[in-house]
């Protein structure tokens, strides 16, 4: 048994730095900017001690007092056996999904083995090849495997005297190796993270350790003060409201942020509809006004009548994090998305919580199965009255691998605003088809070169848009609808920088009833979008969200997003960079890729910290809702 886990730590060392030098010849251009190679072997030996500690570690162990016994052989050869096609396995996946999402397999990773029916029917539809050819190589690593680890002989049995010292002597090598270092703190990613691009501080992980971490991670909702330091809660609280313009005393101490935000127009005689369409994977990249690809004439169109935000940041790369921030103004954390957070699942505020007090039916109208990513038990769950999903809409044009298409989501969406009721509603929309493995009927557009791209589902979601449009402008609601169009992030975010802005820069543009058209240059986030409603919508009302009304003058000018374990506070043109464990920098940023290091401000750091910290707080505080709702909890 000690020659089988000898040879099984030296191949798994082996598998691991090929499967590395690969990732980092195929990135080699941003490998050469960021330095070179040796930052990412260095550290890959250290990351790759601690995982072989970990599958070798009882087996080396053990083969000093029962190497001589069959039985124990035979678990150590399967075990040693699994242990490799696990490694194989993640290294294997793991170029496809740099691919999508510019990392090594990670937390998303984990998230959506959560729904392999929907996950597994879009990579099976959309990357047959790359399947059939992993799973080839992944049978011949199985055999290399039985080969090495299939066929062990029995140790000569050792004498206590021998055994005793050589256990000590390698539990000490083990205990260090999955320590990997003699600071206070163990190793973690961030110990051998070097560089300012997000990819290139994985590669020195290998994939079964940054899944592993990412399960471990998620076993508890990660505090933001463990991993970016720790500021006094009352300090949190001032910085917040007053970036917020939150002013005067607290309306309710149990809620701190919670304010009497009044409308910039008077209230309506008739109560206005309200409609949030959130546009999947949709980065200004492709909307040519937005200064990207002609892909978006529709929106191109509907942003010269609109109030058109041409400098609006996404929170973060999830459609669950972009929903949060729009459904709910709520700011993005270290921590999951508030749809998936157990503690959000009820009392929560959401728009649709605070348009329950002023009579509005509120539904949630989405193309795919709304259990994914949670999202039915948190709308069902706070304040939303109905949900639509795929299994409601009646003969779909088209079924994919996500749901129905974009038009059948929309045609549901003019049906239920067409029928005439006395509630005024908030409807918010979900598209789909803007997502791998690039679905969309037949006949709709005008297909250039492969017709399963991300650019041929933005021109189809486009075409989608603007018929649902042509509709709506003839109809009898919209006279009385505000219209908001956003993203929820762009697609496939990544980069060479620790913030890649120019991939959270979102088209967002407000149309209908009485809006007047302008191009609006500030800086403004997803969570700005909710206030700004309620205030073109004349509804004076409290709530505890810390977006600003943007009908203000003294709305806008910063945005602040996260983007995997970095979180970025962005005002005017000065970025906040906050990183685990480490100090926080600055730099001045210069659309669409400059940026320039600074001297960090201590203030706008002060404040950085205090944005990402307050979610967070008020989240765990159960302080981010209404006092009706809070109220109901002091009482059971």
């Amino acid at each position: 048994m000690f020659q089988l886990t000898l040879i099984f730590i030296l191949a798994s060392f082996v598998l691991l730095t090929a499967s590395r030098l690969l990732l980092a010849g195929w990135q080699w251009r941003r490998v050469q900017k960021a330095g070179g190679l040796l930052p990412i072997l260095i550290g890959g030996l250290r990351i790759d001690a601690h995982q072989i500690a970990i599958l070798a570690g009882i087996p080396l162990l053990a083969s000093f007092w029962l190497g001589d016994t069959p039985f124990a052989l035979h678990i150590a050869e399967w075990w040693f056996q699994l242990a490799w096609l696990l490694l194989g396995f993640l290294e294997l996946a793991t170029p496809q999904f740099i691919t999508e999402y510019d990392s090594r397999p990670n937390r998303l990773f984990v998230e959506y083995l959560e729904h392999p029916k929907e996950v597994f029917g879009m990579l099976w539809k959309g990357y047959k090849t790359v399947i059939i050819c992993a799973l080839a190589l992944l049978g011949v690593l199985g055999w290399v495997g039985h080969l090495l680890f299939g066929h062990a002989t029995p140790d000569l049995p050792l004498p206590v005297w021998q055994a005793a010292p050589l256990t000590l002597v390698s539990a000490c090598i083990i205990f260090l190796a999955i320590r990997g270092t003699l600071r206070h703190r163990p190793i973690n990613p961030s110990t051998v993270a070097y560089c300012g691009d997000g990819l290139l501080n994985t590669l020195p992980l290998n994939s079964l350790y940054n899944v592993t971490y990412a399960i471990y991670s998620k076993k508890n909702e990660r505090s933001a003060a463990d991993v970016y330091g720790n500021l006094d809660s009352s300090e949190i609280l001032n910085i917040v409201r007053k970036s917020a313009h939150i002013d005067g005393e607290t309306l309710t101490p149990a809620i701190p942020t919670l304010h009497k935000q009044i409308a910039d127009r008077p209230e309506p005689s008739r109560p206005k509809n309200i409609v949030i369409i959130v546009e999947e994977s949709l980065g200004a990249q492709y909307v040519a006004n937005l200064g990207g690809q002609k892909l978006t004439p529709n929106i191109d169109q509907l942003a010269g009548t609109a109030w058109n935000f041409t400098r609006a940041y996404a929170t973060g790369t999830r459609s669950v994090r972009g929903l949060e921030a729009i459904s709910a103004g709520f700011p993005p954390t270290l921590s999951d998305a508030a749809l998936r957070l157990p503690g959000a699942q009820s009392r929560f505020f959401t728009l649709a919580q605070l348009l329950k007090n002023y009579g509005y039916h509120s539904r949630f109208v989405y193309g795919g199965e709304a259990h994914f990513d949670n999202m039915k038990s948190f709308f069902l769950g706070n304040g939303f009255d109905s949900l639509h999903e795929r299994e409601s809409f009646n003969n779909p044009a088209f079924i994919g691998t996500w749901g129905a298409s974009d038009e059948d989501m929309f045609n549901k969406v003019h049906s239920l605003l067409n029928t005439p009721s006395d509630q005024p509603s908030l409807t918010l929309a979900f598209t789909v088809t803007n997502h791998s493995p690039w679905e969309y009927p037949a006949g709709r557009i005008d297909v250039q070169g492969d017709p399963a791209t991300v650019e041929n589902t933005v021109r189809y979601s486009d075409w989608a848009l603007g018929a649902f449009f042509e509709k709506a402008k003839e109809s009898t609601y919209w006279d009385n609808t505000l219209f908001l169009i956003v993203a929820d992030h762009d697609a496939r975010v990544g980069g060479e920088q620790l913030i890649p802005l120019k991939h959270f820069h979102i088209p967002a543009l407000i149309l209908g009833g009485d809006v007047q058209p302008c191009n609006d240059a500030r800086i403004i986030s997803q969570i700005d979008l909710a206030p700004t409603l309620l205030s073109l919508a004349g509804i004076s009302s409290e709530h505890p969200m810390i977006g600003h009304d943007l009908t203000k003058p003294t709305g806008g000018g910063r945005a602040m997003m996260q983007f995997s374990d970095n979180y970025g506070y962005l005002k005017g043109d000065q970025l906040l960079v906050l990183e685990p464990h480490r100090p926080i920098r600055q730099f001045t940023y210069h659309a669409p890729d400059t940026y320039t290091a600074e001297t960090v401000q201590h203030t706008l750091a002060q404040e950085a910290l205090a944005h990402v910290l307050w979610p967070d707080w008020a989240y765990r505080h159960q302080e981010y809702t209404l006092p009706h709702l809070q109220a109901r909890v002091a009482y059971e």
